[in-house]
């Protein structure tokens, strides 16, 4: 039977060398915390058998999703010395200042948001990230190219979002070219729509992956205007996002950032993993806060993910998810 560690390092392994595409004379630098070292550790001796020696920062976790790194952190990540960054961390960087002007600066990213050590070698790793980047750079390119979108769910979601002129996101897992960035192990698309333009009813009855909330058990109802989250509805988990928000204390928190469509064919379900939830295929997500590295204009100290099931997503009247069911 194969250990633990071993199936880890495959993982590691395909991370290196398939998504980043790491070179031998590369600079690597890897931001983490005391809860991902191990995940760290794991992509750091991948890291040294493709043949560079990585720098390994450890910093306290974060307390929101979307915050700045540690700013020696940041001034390494800045520096014009790195090639490659991985972030296995327990709260997501990647929509922080220092991500958004190292990715400018040509380093590639590649996130690791509340990487469990499982998903080295359980769910979303598995996929041929290769055979899919296609359908995910097609589906950035319909985001990019749709003046209109509307999202809809069984479970009471109708939304209306205005694209116009906002470029389409895809982020299949691969980073192989400077100033790429994709998050692990999520194969997605998205927009920023256009800030102050989303109206309707967003129904959360897939997951919530910030705040430690996950899979929800009583779905949440938001409604929205002029791309504004005004009131939060449902249970307890729908209490516990109303207080997070109102202690964070920012409206930029209530913004509609973001609409992505999750392709990752072996992520089949909600299960409390961060990433997955990002790529359970066929779903979609709309996250709110922070936009600036998507394309947008808004900027918070905070940004978080709500996930939806069964999802239909047309662009311009022309359905591209049906019922879940990707068409594209």
């Amino acid at each position: 039977m194969i250990g633990k560690e071993a199936l880890m390092m495959a993982g590691a392994h395909k991370i290196v060398r398939v998504c980043a595409g790491l070179k031998p004379d590369e600079r690597v630098l890897i931001v983490t915390d005391p809860e991902r070292y191990r995940v760290a550790s794991a992509l750091a001796a991948a890291v040294r058998d493709v043949g560079p020696e990585p720098l390994v920062v450890v910093q306290k976790p974060n307390e929101y999703d979307g915050q700045e790194p540690h700013p020696l952190a940041r001034d390494l990540m800045l520096s014009g010395k790195i090639d490659v960054m991985f972030m296995p961390v327990t709260r997501s960087i990647s929509h922080s200042r220092a991500v958004h002007e190292a990715l400018d600066e040509g380093v590639r990213v590649l996130s690791l948001p509340k990487f469990e050590e499982e998903q080295l070698y359980r769910g979303g790793i598995h996929a041929d990230f290769d055979a899919q980047k296609p359908q995910c750079d097609e589906m950035a390119r319909r985001f990019g190219a749709a003046r209109t979108a509307r999202l809809t769910t069984p479970a009471g979601t109708d939304l209306s979002f205005d694209l116009a002129g906002r470029p389409g996101n895809s982020h299949p897992c691969i980073a192989r070219e400077p100033g790429k960035f994709t998050a692990l192990i999520n194969i997605e698309a998205n927009v920023a729509p256009i800030e102050g333009t989303t109206e309707g009813t967003l129904i959360v009855d897939g997951s919530i992956s910030n705040f430690d909330i996950g899979p929800i058990s009583q779905p949440i109802e938001m409604k929205v205007e002029r791309g504004r989250v005004v009131s939060i509805r449902g249970g307890s988990q729908g209490h516990r996002l109303r207080t997070i928000l109102e202690k964070i204390g920012d409206e930029g928190a209530y913004d509609i950032a973001q609409l992505a469509v999750g392709l990752n064919p072996e992520c089949t379900g909600f299960n409390g993993w961060f990433s997955n939830e990002h790529g359970v295929y066929g779903s979609c997500h709309i996250g709110i806060g922070t936009s600036e590295n998507l394309g947008g204009s808004s900027r918070a100290p905070v940004h978080y993910d709500v996930m939806m099931s069964s999802p239909t997503l047309t662009f311009d009247g022309e359905d591209v998810v049906r019922d879940g069911k990707v068409l594209i």
